[in-house]
């Protein structure tokens, strides 16, 4: 049988936010008489993660991605429901839970800032009580893949956002994770740092079969680093399956671009997304057209010099069930 390392059952958490109306005259109502308002960044959450899966947690800003993750790190507690990571609560055994997890948040460094990263990997090996030839070894391999060997003796402050990022990646390794949470580990990067990164997490994956749970606003890099997304919308769990299955809930869309002169604009190819300077950009449902007629009918056009089929951005479809979810229809499962 396959071992859940994370499970999440019936989780449900409930902010207070203070209401104030921001007018001189409401100052004594909004002293005497505060309103308050109730949001459920989670409603009767339920999910499992596998070990050795790498599982991509997606959703708009205030679906509840940060919360689930600092659930999971004990950060929070649950209002209902149950939370077990490793077979562990978060809650109760927190700090033999993070001896063996690891959690990195993309908005935050855990590096001391006025010392060099070198500093901040010692720190990290006394009071972790990690055994040095396991340190050693641990490091050696976090700072080869990284390729932050030549950062060692550079002070966190001095770092661009990029070398931070991998650093503090390298950092929370060092005492071998069996399991990581990522939250956005790609923010900011540029595209030479978030490659790294995404080679980094994948490798990770597979040779340590490390399970890897991360959020992420660039669904191109959830494609790519993850074999599953969880999405969430308005805290319930709209979506679980593959990138595969997800795109089969808006069809089979793909994108044709057809470079070639005026004559050969065809709208019944599709519909048209784009076009300019000789250069005609379709989407295309192959769920009700079939690629065949649509190559049929590009055979037919004279001043074709280049066709290029794709499939459509996902996140192009990911914001059109996002749509169709705030619009009240089920939400696919």
């Amino acid at each position: 049988m396959t071992e859940n390392v994370i499970t999440m059952a019936g989780v449900t958490k409930v902010y207070e936010q203070w209401q104030r109306s921001g007018r001189t005259g409401d100052i004594w109502r909004n002293i005497l008489r505060p309103e308050r308002r109730i949001v459920a960044a989670l409603d009767d959450i339920s999910f499992s993660v596998a070990k050795g899966e790498f599982v991509a947690y997606a959703g708009p800003n205030g679906a509840g991605k940060s919360t689930t993750m600092k659930l999971l790190a004990g950060m929070l507690r649950p209002n209902e429901g149950t939370v077990s990571v490793l077979a562990l609560s978060p809650q109760k055994d927190r700090v033999a839970l993070m001896k063996r997890v690891g959690v990195l948040f993309g908005n935050r460094s855990e590096l001391w800032w006025d010392h060099p990263i070198a500093s901040s990997f010692e720190w990290k090996r006394v009071v972790w009580g990690i055994p040095q030839d396991r340190f050693q070894h641990t490091r050696d391999m976090v700072v080869e893949m990284l390729d932050i060997g030549g950062l060692m003796k550079t002070f966190a402050r001095e770092l661009s956002l990029g070398q931070r990022m991998r650093a503090d990646l390298a950092l929370m390794l060092l005492h071998d994770p069996e399991v990581i949470l990522l939250d956005e580990p790609t923010l900011g990067l540029d595209v030479v740092a978030k490659r790294q990164m995404i080679e980094f997490l994948k490798q990770l994956n597979r040779r340590k079969g490390t399970t890897v749970l991360v959020t992420s606003h660039d669904m191109d890099d959830l494609e790519e680093m993850a074999q599953r997304i969880m999405l969430i919308s308005d805290g319930k769990l709209a979506f679980d399956g593959s990138f595969a299955d997800l795109r089969k809930q808006t069809g089979n869309v793909c994108r044709i671009t057809l470079t070639a002169d005026s004559s050969a604009h065809q709208s019944e190819l599709g519909r048209l997304v784009s076009s300019g300077t000789g250069i005609y950009e379709y989407e295309v449902n192959t769920a009700e057209t079939s690629m065949q007629d649509v190559l049929g009918k590009i055979a037919t056009l004279t001043g074709v010099t280049d066709i290029e089929i794709r499939r459509a951005p996902i996140e192009q479809i990911i914001a059109g069930l996002y749509s169709e979810w705030r619009n009240g229809s089920d939400c696919a499962k």
